[in-house]
């Protein structure tokens, strides 16, 4: 260990090191090497530099320290242990207890344990965000980094400061292979996020082998073109030079940092070290025995935390958060004083509630056969409730002039390098990062909402995954939802995608039929408190339909609901979004011919579900069995309301380059059609 460590900072180090060798070797699985050469890292950061209160870890100043290299989350756990932190129940109520206590680190991975094998954001206290898949932490950390300064204009004044945070966030050669890092990255030192430094574990092993399999650039000159601050220290465990570097991070104000730190995995195992299988798998008994032989540890010990290493990093971090949180309470009380309106909004947004009367100044839909693409009313209504929701900010991946997402009101600005203020966001052509920094934003106490072609779905479904997992109310805007984008073609023509929405767990799908159900969806979506939402809207015009004629769009915040039709109903078309009003037209044909017909329109799957029976079966009558569902998607899933017997007018296969009244001819989205196949139901299920 390098002159600069103490036999105190040397004995915490070993104690991380050896916590997690035991640990994973209990477990019989994990990933030991990556704590064992960044123990000296995440130890000078904590004991030296990061403002965070182990009694308070909620603290909205608190400096946020992020895990990228998820793997290494054995790193997290013993740091938490160490500080003490306490942990802060689903209320937000500290329960006196250790956030990770020494049985749980004996527990790693464990069912129902707080020490799953990747830090879990809600699970663990001191996890501030779900990491796993490698570089989502790092567009997560520049979305809190850009929460902070959007904060900080917002709420700080002369006389007191309430957000001044900084974001540390580790990590690893995996990271930065990972495209969704360079977009994050590349927007990062566009916006001179001065706020926020990576720290890169530059340990060169990869579970294959040498990075240099795969991996040659020069990261750092990569990050000097990003426009970073770039910094290298040789030696992990030189915790001078390791010092050096976060305080002239400190000291930088003009640009984000990234600290390039040369590590060796695994170190300290005389057989394994600085090879792959140091990475993802357990020591191995005798090997483990060594490895404390050479760190001078007690070879045959085990979960042992010397009395010197329970208090040297709770009392560095305690010296500096103490006087720092009273301050921050102390400006805050100042606020409610001076600026109450302002105080409220704070609270508010710290409780995850809306603004009091937040839905009162929204825009009406009369009705119109021409009617308004969703995508339109969509950006109408998302203005009205901007300007009741200060805090309600985002953008687009380069499409806002097509997805109709710019707030247009006075003084919404735009978020820059040069005014923080804005609330307009411009991710670039950067759809995985755009999702992954709005997470980031969500755990920040802000509602960010993105937007962007239905199709390049695609592109965000791992952060759409993880605001799931992270019960983070994100609202991911998709327009151009369907065959209905026309001449662009089959690659910009979404089908299989509702399907996959629909299929992620916890996540709201919303896809409404005319401007009122846009109205209710996007009031459904804000409402929410944990749980995202997609929002899927048409770029064609759809009938705004008269509501003095058919069921109040209100309806729809039961997920699906009788439009109109017969009480008792011998045919039922269930149609979503844009397929709506041909389904209403083929209703009124069928009317027309003595058919008793039945409309449900059904914009979420996943509200109807949360229903009662008695309810999904007033709206979907089990008895009648004659069915047709119309929807310019991939018809999986409709088997649960159609059964195997109903029809379904779906898409079967991508679309095609043609004006959209062609492409619904070719593919069955015609008045003919649907009634044809209503009638050949109803002979089905009653012959004669």
């Amino acid at each position: 260990m390098n002159q600069a460590a103490n036999a105190v900072d040397t004995l915490c180090i070993n104690t991380i090191r050896t916590l997690a060798m035991d640990a994973v070797q209990k477990a019989n699985s994990g990933h030991p090497g990556t704590p064992m050469g960044l123990a000296p890292v995440g130890y000078t950061l904590w004991q030296r530099f990061l403002r965070y209160h182990p009694e308070h870890p909620d603290w909205p100043n608190r400096d946020r320290f992020v895990l990228s290299v998820g793997h290494a989350s054995m790193l997290l756990y013993s740091l938490l242990h160490l500080a003490g932190v306490v942990e802060i129940d689903e209320h937000g109520k500290r329960c006196g207890n250790p956030a990770i206590s020494l049985e749980d680190i004996k527990q790693f991975r464990q069912m129902g344990s707080k020490t799953p094998g990747h830090p879990e954001y809600r699970m663990t206290t001191g996890v501030e965000t779900t990491t796993g898949p490698l570089g989502q932490g790092c567009a997560n950390s520049v979305g809190m980094a850009m929460a902070e300064r959007w904060l900080a204009r917002r709420f700080n004044r002369d006389a007191q400061v309430l957000f001044d945070y900084d974001v540390y966030t580790l990590c690893g050669d995996g990271d930065m292979m990972e495209g969704i890092s360079s977009e994050a990255a590349s927007l990062a030192g566009h916006l001179k996020l001065a706020n926020l430094c990576w720290i890169y574990d530059n340990n060169t092993i990869s579970i294959e082998g040498h990075t240099e399999l795969a991996f040659s650039e020069d990261v750092l000159k990569r990050f000097q073109a990003y426009g970073w601050h770039t910094l290298h220290v040789t030696d992990a465990n030189d915790l001078q030079a390791l010092s050096d570097a976060l305080q002239a991070f400190k000291a930088n104000t003009g640009a984000p940092t990234l600290i390039v730190v040369d590590s060796v995995i695994g170190y300290g195992s005389p057989h394994k070290h600085n090879t792959a299988a140091a990475h993802g798998e357990p020591l191995g008994e005798d090997e483990i025995r060594l490895t404390k032989a050479a760190y001078g540890w007690p070879e045959d010990s085990s979960f042992l935390i010397p009395d010197e290493a329970r208090t040297a990093l709770r009392d560095g971090l305690m010296a500096r958060a103490r006087p720092l949180y009273e301050q921050w309470a102390q400006a805050l009380s100042q606020l409610e004083q001076d600026e109450p309106g302002l105080a409220d909004e704070w609270r508010r947004m710290r409780a995850g509630e809306m603004p009091g009367h937040w839905q009162d100044r929204v825009p009406t839909f009369a009705s119109d056969a021409k009617g308004v693409a969703s995508r339109a009313s969509g950006g109408e209504v998302l203005n009205a409730f901007a300007q009741q929701i200060p805090w309600l900010l985002g953008g687009s991946a380069d499409l806002s002039p097509s997805t109709k997402t710019n707030l247009t009101f006075e003084g919404a600005g735009r978020f820059s390098a040069d005014d923080y203020s804005g609330r307009n966001l411009h991710f670039g052509i950067r759809e995985h990062a755009m999702g992954a920094i709005a997470n980031g934003m969500a755990l920040s106490y802000l509602r960010p909402y993105t937007s962007t072609f239905l199709v390049f779905s695609d592109y965000m479904k791992p952060p759409i995954r993880l605001a799931a997992i992270m019960e983070l109310p994100v609202v991911f805007v998709f327009t151009h939802d369907s065959i209905g984008v026309g001449e662009d073609g089959p690659t910009h023509q979404p089908i299989e995608h509702l399907s996959q929405l629909r299929a992620t767990p916890g996540l709201l799908t919303l896809r409404p039929g005319d401007a009122n159900e846009t109205l209710e969806a996007w009031k459904i979506a804000l409402a929410q408190t944990h749980r995202p939402s997609c929002m899927v809207l048409s770029r064609q015009n759809l009938p705004t339909l008269d509501r003095t004629k058919y069921a109040a769009a209100s309806g729809a915040r039961r997920g699906a609901y009788v439009l109109a039709g017969a009480e008792n109903p011998e045919i039922i078309l269930m149609a979503t979004g844009s397929e709506v009003s041909l389904a209403v037209e083929a209703y009124e044909q069928l009317k027309t011919d003595g058919v008793a017909a039945r409309v449900v329109s059904m914009p979420s799957w996943e509200l109807f579900e949360e229903q009662d029976r008695a309810y999904r079966d007033s709206v979907l009558p089990p008895a009648v069995k004659a069915r047709v569902v119309v929807e310019q998607a991939g018809p999986l899933g409709w088997d649960r309301y159609v059964g195997q017997t109903g029809a379904k007018v779906v898409m079967n296969s991508f679309g095609a380059s043609a004006p959209l009244a062609k492409l619904q001819t070719k593919f069955g989205f015609t008045l003919e059609n649907v009634v044809k196949l209503a009638k050949e139901q109803i002979q089905h299920h009653h012959p004669g």
